[in-house]
């Protein structure tokens, strides 16, 4: 069965309505229609406002934490608000014309992907200036049945993490909406516009949909499946691949030699993944122009492949390989200027510390797994599917 967007089943819900929509290129439907083009040919409603997420409405802005400007878009004669800007959520003067905020975002199923914190921040503004906001589901590209990683412990709040989730959640945008607006009590007049069609055992290519990069740096499918363990590497001095044409699927730096690196990795044997040798020069970012020793994860079985564990064996043998090189990277990173970036993105200072201390990979997989079947308990009464 074909799966039906949201944004495909949404019209009906708008008629009459002032709309502002938050999307960007990824915002589009099995035809390739973008939801505003879709909106604007139905002729039920009338666009108020456009707000682009990080990276901007149109994708254009390459690189994490550089901020988007706020524009009008010359087709439509509208506003565009930029939410990655001097403000991250929906300001008074930015909804003063709109009757309803539309969310049409793709998300990749991992915690710190910034699209669904500004989501929660369209509730907050919504609830604050008395605007109701509908949000459109779209897949979890990475399917809604595994849960992994550890969870966001309170304190340690960024734009990269607001609330106490695994970093790989399992559930759809929508159902985040749902989580965010009850269960962490963000209030706001909340209306979900459910896919057909989609099953939680689905990664994006069994949907029939289009792939269009969410983000610049998140090319393929493939990319999104190990993000959710190799994001982790934007906290240390590492190579993450960014600069390359494989971001999060190439790790290294000046000093990994990279076939031994890639032996100590095949030696583990972590299930579904193979890594090759490689040697990489980024064209922009961490090592620019510097030839980078390291190794390209191959998917060979996503059904049984841990991301995150495969992040953590990772980083733990990147830190092998040279302590006196590499080193945990220090801030700013995200808007937050005190804690440690590989603090925020793992939701404590757990993480870190486990991996100083040499405590072995299995060992600290099983230590955030009470904190994970707490959080499956309570994402379990806002699954739509």
């Amino acid at each position: 069965m074909a799966v039906r967007l949201g944004s495909e089943l949404a019209t009906a819900r708008l008629a009459g309505l002032r709309v502002g929509i938050v999307c960007n290129p990824a915002s589009i439907d099995r035809g390739f229609e973008h939801v505003i083009d879709r909106f604007e040919r139905d002729e039920v409603v009338t666009l108020a406002a456009i707000f682009g997420p990080q990276h901007g409405f149109r994708a254009d802005v390459q690189d994490n934490m550089i901020e988007t400007a706020h524009a009008r878009d010359p087709r439509r004669r509208v506003p565009v608000y930029s939410l990655y800007s001097e403000t991250r959520e929906p300001t008074a003067e930015m909804l003063s014309g709109v009757d309803v905020l539309v969310v049409d975002l793709q998300d990749i199923g991992a915690r710190i992907y910034t699209f669904i914190y500004t989501m929660a921040n369209c509730l907050r503004a919504g609830r604050t200036h008395g605007v109701p906001v509908v949000v459109c589901d779209r897949p979890n590209p990475i399917g809604g049945l595994q849960v992994e990683g550890p969870v966001l412990h309170r304190g340690f709040e960024s734009f990269v993490g607001q609330f106490p989730i695994p970093m790989r959640h399992g559930m759809t945008i929508a159902e985040l909406a749902r989580l965010f607006n009850d269960h962490e009590q963000l209030g706001a007049e909340l209306s979900i516009v459910p896919m057909e069609g989609w099953r939680r055992d689905m990664y994006f290519d069994d949907t029939s949909l289009p792939w269009v990069m969410p983000s610049p740096n998140m090319p393929t499918l493939e990319t999104a499946i190990v993000y959710p363990g190799t994001v982790l590497f934007e906290g240390t001095n590492a190579s993450e691949g960014r600069g390359t044409t494989r971001p999060f699927e190439l790790i290294g730096a000046p000093w990994v030699d990279p076939d031994s690196f890639a032996d100590r990795l095949n030696a583990c044997a972590l299930p579904g993944v193979r890594f090759r040798p490689v040697v990489f020069d980024p064209t922009f970012q961490k090592h620019a122009r510097v030839a980078c020793g390291g190794c390209q994860i191959h998917l060979l079985d996503r059904s049984v492949f841990r991301p995150v564990e495969t992040g953590i064996v990772l980083l733990a043998e990147c830190r092998r390989a040279n302590p006196s090189r590499f080193a945990w990277r220090h801030p700013p990173y995200e808007y937050e200027h005190q804690r440690l970036p590989i603090d925020i993105l793992a939701g404590s200072e757990r993480l870190r510390q486990q991996i100083d201390d040499a405590v072995p990979v299995r060992d600290i997989a099983e230590s955030w797994l009470p904190e994970v079947e707490e959080f499956d308990r309570i994402r379990r009464k806002f699954l739509l599917y």
